[in-house]
């Protein structure tokens, strides 16, 4: 498939056109919020049904391309406190009205109260707010809750399989933005590639951004599908990529707490300038994260 292992730059809507049915195992993307999110090109502030039909139509291209058993991982926040709308209910809902099976949410507790300022209408009843501190993770299924795979492609480590399946998860929001406002960190995306896919398996980004999916997909022995508009996003998940093939940056840094393709190549699997370079020894899975602190609420 030509669009496989490529940081490719253009509309999703028009790329994925272009992919043939049931190649995809595994999607993850969490899309723009619509709640006036400086992006580079994308308007974070279309009119709310607008905004609801266009992620529609992602959706229902997101389910062609899955395989049979293929799984959805989508990540979505809360909406704000005055503008309140339940943007996960109505994700949900469109995705199961185009028949894919809700498996589950999980609750990325991201323990950002530190920085709130929001209280309301303090220590009263009157009028206060909840400020969330989480986001969630919504994962669908195509048709079978089953993915086929071989046991041997199977990596996942007993505790990680443990760790993982408890579906409260505490990762910290990622750092480095790299030039975007809402970055993923790379254990949010190994946790979901280790979890429900095999070696060898097809991951896709249809809202790319910086490109963690497609690092952590490469470093993981997954194959890997990064969509964008914005050629400036690209061109930092090209780089971010080309460093990981030379250098194996690994393990990785954890924190504490049809139509002719609209679109432009811009990393291919090919020769490297930086293929000269001495390889690092690449570890075993087991040692690509580190090992992270369990979070346990006050009681």
């Amino acid at each position: 498939m030509e669009f496989l292992d490529q940081i490719i730059c253009g509309d999703c809507l028009d790329i994925m056109s272009q992919m043939p049915d049931n190649t995809v195992h595994l999607a993850i993307t969490s899309p723009p919020y619509n709640l006036g999110i400086d992006y580079d090109l994308h308007n974070d502030n279309l009119a709310y049904k607008q905004y609801l039909d266009w992620m529609k139509r992602v959706w229902l291209e997101t389910k062609r391309v899955l395989v049979p058993g293929g799984r959805f991982a989508l990540n979505i926040a809360p909406t704000g406190i005055k503008n309140f709308r339940p943007v996960h209910h109505d994700f949900a809902n469109q995705l199961r009205e185009i028949g894919m099976i809700f498996r589950t949410e999980i609750i990325w507790y991201k323990q950002t109260m530190g920085r709130r300022t929001a209280w309301g209408s303090w220590k009263s009843p009157s009028n206060p707010h909840i400020v969330p501190s989480w986001e969630y993770v919504l994962v669908f299924s195509k048709d079978s809750w089953t993915l086929e795979g071989r046991n041997q492609d199977a990596d996942i480590t007993a505790e990680e399989f443990k760790r993982f399946s408890d579906g409260f998860w505490y990762i910290p929001p990622e750092s480095q933005r790299r030039g975007h406002p809402t970055p993923f960190p790379e254990e949010l995306i190994y946790r979901l590639i280790k979890f429900y896919t095999y070696r060898g398996n097809v991951v896709l980004d249809m809202f790319g951004g910086t490109g963690t999916v497609a690092i952590v997909a490469y470093k993981t022995g997954r194959h890997f599908i990064h969509i964008d508009i914005s050629p400036q996003y690209c061109e930092v998940a090209a780089k971010r990529l080309e460093l990981a093939r030379a250098e194996q940056e690994l393990p990785f840094s954890v924190s504490r707490i049809g139509r002719q393709v609209k679109g432009t190549f811009l990393f291919n699997k090919g020769a490297s300038k930086l293929n000269s370079r001495k390889k690092a020894k690449k570890p075993k899975q087991a040692q690509l994260l580190e090992s992270t602190e369990v979070y346990e609420p006050e009681e």
